[in-house]
């Protein structure tokens, strides 16, 4: 399938906007990650950050992530081969490694809603923060 044209620069050559549209929109790198604190083991738990809407999972309040959660990581093409907790088939992480973006991606296939029937989307599976009980 054609991949999109820019592409073929050097990540830090692309435009915010091109560099933007990578994302899938999998809703994955919102997913809260909990850490044993007797192992430092780190897993994925069902629940999203609360600004994740459940229902197009793009973030509900996006140019000011970073101010609402402090630990909300902006993925740039300086940092994205340092965040090896962001998923494998994260758009960014793909470009980044060199290859080529999968099918169902929407700048590959055209539909952004691709990614929740045909790729890694948890939508439907995962809650918000605001309705799970972590004791």
């Amino acid at each position: 399938m054609p991949q999109p044209k820019f592409l073929s620069k050097p990540l830090d050559q692309m435009s915010p906007e091109e560099w933007e549209s990578l994302c899938d929109g999998c809703g994955l790198c919102c997913q809260i990650r909990l850490q044993d604190i007797d192992t430092d083991e780190v897993v994925l738990s069902n629940v999203a950050c609360r600004y994740l809407c459940l229902d197009t999972h793009g973030c509900s309040d996006y140019d000011n992530r970073q101010k609402n959660v402090p630990d909300c990581v902006k993925v740039t093409p300086h940092n994205i081969h340092e965040l090896t907790w962001l998923p494998h088939t994260c758009g960014y992480r793909v470009v980044a490694r060199g290859e080529k973006l999968p099918r169902w991606h929407h700048l590959v296939c055209g539909d952004k809603n691709r990614v929740h029937t045909s790729g890694p989307s948890m939508k439907g599976e995962i809650i918000s923060e605001d309705d799970a009980d972590f004791d």
